[in-house]
């Protein structure tokens, strides 16, 4: 019976984890959008399709309300975001992606696909379907990205 190294695959899906936002970066900055981080990648995640406050982006970011604000004042004036008001809370605020927020969003699939592309070349179409199955099913809260 074979046993599996722990510590060997932690290092392996840190390793190809960084490769994948590293790509999926460069990707995103040779399509345009050249003042964006990743953390700005997790933040459209959580924003897309309706919306969110600053108490949820800051819960689904894992930082402070005062971060989650300037991460999002950030945003706001590159043109990435907007504020309006809340329309089931009259007291918070609803920040949302601008047309060129969707823009840099399709941007990142387009460099996602590109950067795991060559995923099917090494492991096959089988073993890659297997892969994503396997890494939703043990991803403790899902998708990063929320399903609509």
């Amino acid at each position: 019976m074979q046993h599996h190294d722990p510590e060997a695959l932690a290092v392996g899906l840190l390793s190809v984890s960084r490769a994948l936002v590293d790509g999926i970066s460069a990707g995103v900055r040779a399509r345009g959008f050249d003042d964006v981080r990743p953390a700005h990648g997790f933040a459209f995640a959580r924003l897309a399709p309706a919306g969110a406050t600053i108490t949820q982006l800051a819960e689904h970011l894992d930082v402070t309300r005062q971060a989650a604000a300037q991460l999002v004042d950030e945003l706001i004036a590159k043109g990435y975001v907007q504020r309006s008001r809340h329309p089931d809370d009259a007291r918070a605020r609803l920040i949302t992606l601008t047309g060129k927020g969707w823009a840099c969003t399709r941007a990142a699939e387009a460099a996602t696909a590109d950067a795991v592309r060559p995923w099917a070349a090494i492991l096959g179409e089988d073993r890659l379907r297997a892969l994503e199955h396997d890494l939703l099913r043990i991803a403790p809260h899902g998708p990063l990205r929320p399903t609509w």
